[in-house]
């Protein structure tokens, strides 16, 4: 690992060396020294003179210049101002001393130059005209958004209201979640942060009217599905309602005890994954109608999944008052950080209780380790985890930041490679472990870390303001770097396809791998030949990732590339997944044209991809990153500490 300063200037005295003016009379005599002039002239004496001729008008003319070259308060010579003016006879003489002093004057030293990589962003001047140009486009592109998530919403409503999703060319509703309504949940807090009043009324109604019901009965939910999209956002629906005396308080929908009351009737049942294990690892699935849970059939979890519960069972245990729910989840963690791990990676499955054949519960299982689907949010969970604690974060949660700390030098040793020919940076695979062959597979669902990576870095407050207040340590300069180039990889995969829009997974062209006839399809893409998509890894399932990386890296650098980044993404969306009935598809090949359409609008693309489109475009003090923390369904819960309540 390089141990220079990833955003130092680039050797500023050094490169302005070159571009450092020097007088006429230095160039003169250094020409004289050094050229053949000086050997043809000492050689006779008329050389002789004349160099010494004008060696003297030189002198002179130094002279000339330093005698008169101090200038009183007025910016007159001392001792040639009078009441009267200047004297005639000496007002000839001094303008032609002046002349002769702005000719031979020495230019002023150009100021420092920036760096390629500090060039473009938005810390200089721009006039007022500019910027509110520049405000009205973002604006108009907001709007845009918006419509987007009224049109998804509306082919929902009419469609599949009460159903987990659309089918929007069939035009139907499919329940593939247990049946709790929800994209109703997953979308309401999108539709308060973008002031779809309507879409609040209709989402909080449906929510106090039926949501109970349905809870009480419905048969097996998915634990870490059922905490991160429908817990999670009746919790931030709670908060953005004005629970707590959150951001909200004008009454629009239910009130925000309804919020609260469900989210807690849903959680006391979801608990019974952690009663009922006998490891503190929970069982993966939960039978809400007969309070019971029980393990997945070969007795393994996701990684990903029991590590990501914290943020909602917490803020939970903070709302309410009551600590059972932020306990029994903090143990998980609590003992994930007693297990073995390779340079703080750990493999994506864990084993929930004890089976004959593998007697080591609550153990990892397998050496698989990635940062893609199953190990994804281990990572994600582990320092918002710590932020969410606001003051109390450097205390009793100081081993979660040790364990993300650990875990970004692995990521950086072990699977942070580059491309060939053009040198993009990705993310891989470590199939049989460290000691084992690497692999340059990258899921689109990794594109999430440069938004980690980022908020890691700066804890949410902007990079100028955390060099300023000298906040940032060298590990935190090394992750941002990273996280700036992953988010150029993660945009290329979408830019490299004929649509314009990622594919689930990419492959990247290494010394060690490369498949021919296997590209994106937009063959003037500058990295066409850098990354692999094969055939069973086209589709594109509108994933929120990447823009959650570009939203998180906007607000955090400041530099309006990622804005543009998220336009044109959107731009491929609106182009080719809208459904006119209503709703957006996902896609099953985007290398194509026109691409095949596959009938499904997955929950997150109202839940996260819309809103973080809609916050990338906003003003920075939405939903500010240093007051409040998102899940990994894109809801966002406050910063201990930071709700008006406390």
């Amino acid at each position: 690992m390089s141990k220079s300063l990833p955003y130092s200037m680039k050797d500023v005295h050094y490169d302005n060396a070159k571009f450092r003016h020097r007088s006429c009379f230095k160039m003169i005599t250094q020409t004289m020294l050094t050229s053949n002039l000086k050997r043809d002239c000492i050689t006779c004496s008329t050389g002789k003179f004349l160099v010494l001729l004008m060696i003297g008008g030189l002198a002179y003319l130094m002279l000339t210049n330093s005698g008169s070259g101090h200038s009183d308060s007025n910016g007159l010579a001392k001792g040639v101002s009078f009441k009267g003016g200047i004297k005639e006879g000496d007002k000839s003489i001094m303008d032609g001393g002046n002349r002769f002093r702005r000719f031979w004057r020495k230019p002023p030293r150009l100021p420092p130059r920036l760096s390629p990589d500090e060039k473009g962003s938005n810390n200089s001047f721009t006039p007022d005209s500019v910027k509110l140009n520049g405000d009205s486009k973002w604006i108009a592109r907001q709007q845009s958004v918006k419509n987007a998530f009224i049109h998804a919403w509306s082919g929902y409503k009419e469609h599949a209201m009460g159903f987990d999703e659309l089918m929007p060319l069939s035009q139907r509703g499919v329940d593939g979640l247990g049946g709790l309504g929800a994209t109703i949940v997953d979308a309401l807090d999108t539709a308060m942060i973008m002031g779809a009043d309507e879409v609040v009324n209709e989402t909080g109604a449906w929510i106090e009217t039926h949501l109970s019901h349905r809870i009480k009965e419905k048969g097996q939910v998915n634990l870490f599905e059922t905490t991160i999209r429908v817990l999670g956002g009746l919790l931030s629906a709670y908060h953005l309602s004005g629970g707590e005396r959150g951001m909200n308080s004008t009454h629009v929908g239910p009130r925000s005890i309804v919020y609260l009351e469900t989210a807690k009737q849903l959680a006391d049942l979801l608990l019974s994954a952690f009663t009922s294990s006998p490891t503190p690892i929970p069982f993966s699935d939960v039978v809400l109608r007969d309070h019971s849970a029980h393990p997945a059939p070969d007795g393994q979890s996701s990684t990903s999944e029991v590590s990501t519960l914290q943020l909602e069972f917490n803020y939970l245990s903070t709302v309410s008052g009551d600590p059972k729910y932020g306990m029994v989840a903090m143990k998980v963690l609590e003992h994930l950080k007693t297990l073995p791990k390779e340079e703080g990676l750990v493999p994506i499955y864990i084993r929930e209780y004890e089976i004959s054949s593998n007697p080591h519960s609550g153990k990892f299982s397998g050496q698989n380790i990635r940062l893609g689907s199953r190990g994804d949010s281990y990572y994600e969970y582990l320092i918002k985890v710590w932020l969410q604690q606001g003051s109390e974060r450097d205390g009793n949660f100081k081993y979660l930041y040790d364990m993300y700390e650990e875990a970004t030098k692995g990521i950086r040793h072990l699977l942070v490679r580059k491309t060939i020919p053009k040198g993009l940076v990705f993310v891989g695979e470590l199939p049989s472990g460290s000691k084992g062959a690497f692999s340059p597979k990258m899921d689109h669902l990794v594109c999430f870390l440069p938004g980690t990576l980022a908020l890691g870095a700066t804890k949410g407050i902007t990079k100028e303001k955390a060099m300023k207040d000298n906040l940032l340590t060298f590990e935190d300069l090394e992750n941002l770097k990273l996280a700036e180039d992953l988010a150029k990889t993660c945009f290329e995969m979408y830019t490299v396809t004929s649509t314009g829009l990622a594919p689930e997974i990419a492959y990247f062209h290494t010394e060690d791998y490369f498949e021919q006839g296997l590209d994106g399809g937009n063959k003037s893409s500058e990295y066409v030949n850098d990354i692999i998509i094969k055939h069973a890894d086209r589709h594109n399932l509108l994933r929120p990732e990447t823009v959650e990386s570009l939203f998180v890296l906007y607000r955090i650098t400041e530099n309006p590339k990622y804005r543009e980044w998220g336009w044109q993404i959107f731009e491929a969306f609106e182009k080719h997944s809208k459904v006119d009935s209503g709703g957006y598809s996902s896609l099953d090949d985007v290398t194509r044209l026109p691409p095949q359409r596959r009938d499904k609008m997955e929950t997150f693309f109202l839940g996260e991809t819309l809103k973080y489109l809609y916050l990338l475009f906003a003003d920075s003090t939405v939903i500010p990153l240093d007051k409040f923390v998102f899940n990994t369904e894109a809801h966002p819960f406050p910063i201990k500490g930071m709700s008006k309540s406390e």
